[in-house]
């Protein structure tokens, strides 16, 4: 019997992006062309102002392309309302973001609960407070972001990122605001809860140590897409 091939979680199809001003029009994406496939793990790499944080917000539906189509399990994100939209990334898609993006007048545990009650868990308490657990921070349940760390903070953003149990999950330079073992150990937890979580992880960095630990890489240049061969998986 043939084997079929798997379609991609994220398909990019020849998406372009540009902005105009008062000098005249910008060309950031040109001719984008990927996909990723499910449990990936892939870094988005390129210079400042390259274009990667504009890819990473496209792939999530944040941001509109100018011309081209993106998919998310075979959903044409672009032919949805951004209700529509928003709602495909409450279900699908877990962020984490440079500056943590916590609710300061929420503890930690709340700010986990928050997507689960968003999308009407009854067990919201119980599962943040596990996610938060699994992250090491079983002690800040009650904490509020101010008194916790860079690190902590971080760490509880990737619970929230996680406890949805999100198809992909997209960072946009996770360590970026963090000294450099911290950072190490935020990255190794983050790896560590893509594997078992099964989760595609899509990561802007600008960290080459970082990006040879993911399975391929991606580099925007010039506003367009070189990407290296996807790694053959272990059986």
């Amino acid at each position: 019997m043939s084997e079929t091939t798997a379609l991609p979680l994220i398909a990019v199809e020849h998406v372009f992006k540009s902005v105009t001003d008062s000098t005249g029009s910008l060309d950031i994406l040109r001719d984008i062309h990927l996909d990723f496939a499910e449990r990936e793990t892939v870094a988005i790499v390129g210079a400042s102002g390259s274009g990667k944080s504009t890819l990473l917000s496209i792939l999530a539906g944040l941001d509109t392309p100018s011309r081209g189509t993106v998919r998310l399990q075979g959903k044409d994100l672009f032919a949805l309302s951004e209700d529509e939209r928003a709602a495909v990334r409450a279900q699908k898609i877990g962020f984490v973001f440079q500056s943590f993006q916590l609710l300061g007048n929420m503890t930690a545990l709340e700010n986990v609960m928050l997507p689960l009650e968003l999308a009407g868990a009854r067990d919201a308490r119980s599962r943040a407070a596990e996610m938060l657990e699994r992250v090491g921070l079983g002690e800040r349940l009650n904490r509020y972001p101010k008194v916790l760390s860079g690190g902590e903070q971080q760490r509880v953003a990737l619970a929230r990122a996680f406890v949805v149990e999100p198809a992909v999950l997209l960072a946009d330079e996770p360590t970026g605001s963090l000294d450099f073992a911290t950072g190490q150990s935020v990255m190794e937890l983050m790896f560590a809860l893509n594997r078992e979580r099964g989760t595609t992880l899509v990561l802007v960095t600008h960290d080459r140590a970082i990006a040879e630990q993911c399975e391929r890489s991606i580099t925007i240049e010039a506003g367009r897409a070189m990407a290296s061969p996807r790694a053959k998986r272990a059986a």
